[in-house]
């Protein structure tokens, strides 16, 4: 490549990039799923369209979309809330395990029977069919007002199911008869313990570092905790383990760990993770030839049906047997089983082992997931509401930053007042911060001051609280806790302790 064809790519890449990010706009105005105007994108780049660019690298594409799905998954796990998914874990676990089984079996049966695919083909379409997309669920779940217990299921099971999932495709792409059963889930067993404990421990030793080492730069700190994530998905492969289990635990981890700068490091891994649900999906779209679809729609319908009105539900109400779930909570699981790039990706293992039909397979997996993301996104709020399961809005968790003043032994912490905390009204003595915190300056309509213990915090107010080391916890806690709880926080069992106390807050 010369300097001339690197100019162009840039030229290229970049006007690609801006159009995609206008179509975000379009996508939030419209209702439509932002992953299909990517596609679409690529589909326009490729050969049977006005670009006319001729790509069919499928092991190329395998892997960036690997790399895709590991930002994707860091950045779902930064955003992720602890308190929200702690409850979920075992629904979540059970609808990755119990689930995939039930929806692969459904699903290939149903392949083999009605759309007249042979048994591996059948197999290898319900395997890569019944893993949830985290990009399309996290997307989704940022407009959609669900209650916290059905977004932790969904969030976690669309953070835990790729690793069985990836391990039964490349079982059913193997030349020679499958392998028995049995084998396959202790392999499966086996390979999330080992993503799960390198996960977690990457995670914590990455918390515990970065809470104890100042960085000379803000914009390090976004920088070192992605390239921490990554790190545990890295290991986990390399460890025979599920890296992709082991990188969204250690995002979790490094999400709820109140690090320093932490919403700069939100905003920098939504950011990446944009980039790669972009990247991705216009290189999937550029892979595809729609002339080639054509015979493969009705077989995709079928099984999209299949899949949406037959497997998903039987594996969550089968998944779900052993928990007290309400019918109308089973409904909503069944059809936010939202498919997305990693389906798509998926399919281009079969493609790069050469398997026979894997381009069909491919095919069916590109229809399928176009028309069934058009059709489920669209209506999951209004089933959601239909269900009586949304929620209405509630006060906002505060985005404090903290800024780690090293040679002070303190911490800066900067903070907004929502515009449904219950910090509005609140005088300033009321907070009853911890001794060794408060709050030094007030930015209110574009002008600061200094506050005093009568000033009244109103909404859309940035603080700046200044607390020494020992007590930083303490005073973000008790922010919090008024945020939510208002002023008699703590003494009415509600939002947090009280100012002081140090026990953990509800």
């Amino acid at each position: 490549m010369t300097v001339d064809h690197l100019n162009e790519l840039l030229l290229i890449c970049s006007l690609v990039l801006l159009i995609a990010v206008a179509a975000v706009r379009l996508s939030s105005r419209s209702g439509l799923p932002s992953l299909l105007i990517y596609l679409g994108i690529g589909v326009a780049i490729g050969q049977d369209g006005p670009g006319g660019v001729v790509f069919d690298n499928a092991e190329l594409t395998q892997l960036l979309g690997y790399a895709a799905l590991v930002v994707i998954l860091a950045e779902g796990g930064l955003g992720t809330k602890w308190k929200e998914i702690k409850p979920a874990l075992p629904r979540a676990a059970a609808l990755s395990t119990v689930g995939v089984a039930v929806s692969v079996g459904v699903t290939a049966a149903g392949a083999h029977y009605l759309a007249g695919l042979d048994w591996r083909q059948a197999l290898l379409i319900g395997a890569v069919v019944s893993s949830t997309d985290a990009a399309a669920v996290f997307s989704v779940l940022r407009s959609v007002p669900l209650p916290a217990r059905l977004t932790g299921v969904l969030e976690a099971e669309s953070g835990f199911n790729d690793a069985p999932v990836v391990i039964l495709v490349v079982a059913f792409s193997t030349s020679g008869p499958v392998e028995h059963w049995y084998t396959l889930l202790g392999e499966i067993a086996l390979e999330l313990a080992i993503g799960a404990a390198i996960g977690l421990a990457i995670g914590w030793l990455g918390a515990y570092g970065m809470r104890h080492v100042a960085l000379p730069a803000s914009g390090l700190y976004p920088i070192a905790v992605m390239a921490i994530a990554v790190s545990a998905y890295a290991a986990g492969a390399l460890a025979h383990g599920s890296g992709f289990l082991a990188v969204y635990l250690a995002a979790v981890i490094l999400g709820n760990a109140k690090l320093p700068h932490a919403p700069a490091t939100r905003g920098f891994a939504e950011g990446l993770g944009w980039l790669g649900q972009i990247g991705m999906f216009v290189l999937l779209g550029l892979l595809v030839t729609p002339h080639n679809l054509i015979a493969d729609i009705v077989p995709a319908l079928v099984i999209g049906m299949i899949l949406t009105l037959v497997a998903r539900p039987t594996s969550v109400f089968v998944a779900l047997l052993p928990f007290r779930v309400p019918w109308r909570e089973k409904t909503l699981l069944s059809w936010a089983g939202l498919r997305g790039a990693v389906p798509i990706v998926l399919a281009t293992i079969p493609m790069v082992g050469d398997v026979p039909g894997s381009q069909r397979v491919f095919n069916i997996v590109f229809v399928l997931v176009v028309v069934y993301t058009l059709i489920q996104g669209p209506t999951l709020p209004w089933l959601a509401k239909r269900l009586r399961l949304g929620e209405d809005e509630e006060a906002a968790d505060l985005g404090i930053e903290s800024a780690p003043l090293e040679r002070l032994r303190g911490h800066l912490l900067s903070m907004s007042v929502g515009t449904t905390s219950r910090m509005h009204g609140v005088e300033v003595g009321e907070l009853r911060m911890p001794a060794g915190a408060a709050v030094t300056l007030v930015v209110r309509d574009g002008s600061s001051f200094v506050p005093s213990p009568s000033t009244v915090l109103r909404r859309g107010d940035e603080l700046l609280v200044v607390a020494t080391d020992p007590v930083r916890d303490a005073a973000e806690k008790r922010l919090q806790a008024v945020s939510q709880g208002g002023k008699l926080a703590g003494w009415l069992g509600t939002g947090g302790p009280a100012a002081g106390r140090g026990h953990r807050h509800r």
